[in-house]
C-alpha cells in the first residue's frame, strides 16, 4: 500500500515538474535528487569498508551541474543564435572533460590527508565514480528537457523504463523459471527480462504512434505549448511519426540499458549487504533504488535523440 501511495504522489509531481518548472528550478530539483542519490551511493561505499571523500564529491557534483545548467541555457537559445550554439558545444566538449580530467587529480590531492594512506587511492577512485554514475547521467535531464519537446521525450523515456519494470515484475512472477543473475539479484529471471523488453516495445509503439493526440491533450490542459508560443489559441503541433523499426530499436536499447542499471545497483547493494539504498521513499527504498534504471537509460536516450529521434520531436506548427 505504501508503494502505491508513494507512486500516486510522485508521478504527478514528476510530470508537472517536467513540463512546467522553469529551467533553474528543474535543474535545482534534479541536483537535489542527484545529491540524495550521491549520499546513498557514498553510504553504500562506506558500508563496504571504503572511505570516500564526501565533501569533495559534493563539490564536484555541484560543479558538474553548474556546467550542465549553462549548457541547457545555451541549448534553449541555440536554435536562434549561432554564438550560443557554439558556446554550448564548447561547454560540452571542454567543460565536462575538464571536470573529468581534473577531478581525479583533485581527489588524489585530497587523499594526501588520508589516514591511513592506504585509504587514499580506493577513496579517490570510489569518489570519482560518483561523477559518471550520478552527476553526468542525471545532468543530462536539463539538457534533454530544454531541447525541442524535451519534456515530452523525457516523459516517454521514463514511461518506457517504468512499463518495462512493471512487465518484468508480473511476467517474472507468472512464468519466471530461469534465474537471470542469481548471484546479484535472485528474484530476476530471463522470462521477466524478456517480458520487460516486450513491455517497453509495446509502450514505445503506442506512445510514438499516438504522439499527436497525446501532445494535443497536454496542450489543452496547459502542460505543453508549441515552441516559442505560450497559450496561443488554435495553434497546435503536428509530429511526423517515427518509423516503427526505429521505435522498436529505441525501446529495446533503452530497456536493456535500464535493466543493466538495475543490476548494477543491485550488485552494489549486495556487496554492501544492504537491502535498499535508503528509506526516504516509503515502499520504494531510497532515491537510488528508484533511479538506478534511469541512470543507464538517459545516456541511451540522449544518443538516440541526437542521432535520429530528435528530428521526430521537432513538429510543425499548425493553425486550426
Amino acid at each position: 500500500m505504501k508503494r502505491v501511495i508513494t507512486a500516486v504522489i510522485l508521478i504527478p509531481l514528476v510530470v508537472v515538474t517536467l513540463f512546467l518548472a522553469p529551467l533553474w528550478l528543474f535543474t535545482l530539483i534534479t541536483f537535489v535528487v542527484a545529491a540524495l542519490a550521491a549520499f546513498e551511493y557514498l553510504s553504500i561505499a562506506t558500508a563496504q569498508g571504503f572511505k570516500p571523500m564526501v565533501a569533495t564529491s559534493y563539490v564536484l557534483l555541484a560543479l558538474s551541474f553548474a556546467i550542465f545548467f549553462v549548457m541547457s541555457r545555451l541549448v534553449e537559445s541555440g536554435s536562434a543564435n549561432w554564438l550560443h550554439a557554439m558556446l554550448g558545444m564548447g561547454f560540452f566538449f571542454f567543460g565536462l572533460p575538464a571536470i573529468s580530467f581534473l577531478a581525479p587529480l583533485v581527489l588524489l590531492l585530497v587523499g594526501l590527508s588520508a589516514d591511513p594512506l592506504s585509504d587514499a587511492l580506493p577513496g579517490a577512485a570510489i569518489s570519482y565514480l560518483l561523477l559518471p554514475y550520478v552527476a553526468f547521467t542525471l545532468g543530462l535531464l536539463p539538457i534533454l528537457r530544454n531541447s525541442a519537446n524535451g519534456a515530452l521525450y523525457l516523459l516517454f523515456l521514463m514511461l518506457l523504463v517504468w512499463c518495462g519494470d512493471i512487465a518484468a515484475y508480473y511476467v517474472g512472477r507468472a512464468i519466471g523459471r530461469h534465474k537471470l543473475a542469481p548471484r546479484i539479484s535472485p528474484g530476476k529471471t530471463w522470462e521477466g527480462s524478456a517480458g520487460s523488453v516486450l513491455g517497453a516495445i509495446m509502450a514505445g509503439l503506442l506512445l510514438f504512434h499516438y504522439i499527436n493526440p497525446i501532445a494535443d491533450f497536454f496542450q489543452r490542459i496547459g502542460l505543453l505549448s508549441p515552441p516559442g508560443y505560450i497559450a496561443i489559441s488554435g495553434v497546435h503541433q503536428s509530429f511526423t511519426l517515427a518509423p516503427a523499426r526505429l521505435v522498436v530499436l529505441y525501446a529495446v536499447c533503452v530497456n536493456v540499458a535500464a535493466q543493466l542499471g538495475d543490476l548494477v545497483e543491485s550488485a552494489l547493494k549486495r556487496g554492501a549487504g544492504v537491502k535498499d539504498s535508503g528509506a526516504l521513499l516509503p515502499g520504494h527504498g531510497g532515491v537510488l533504488d528508484r533511479i538506478d534504471a534511469l541512470l543507464f537509460a538517459l545516456p541511451v536516450g540522449l544518443i538516440f535523440y541526437l542521432a535520429r529521434m530528435g528530428t521526430y520531436m521537432s513538429p510543425k506548427l499548425l493553425v486550426r
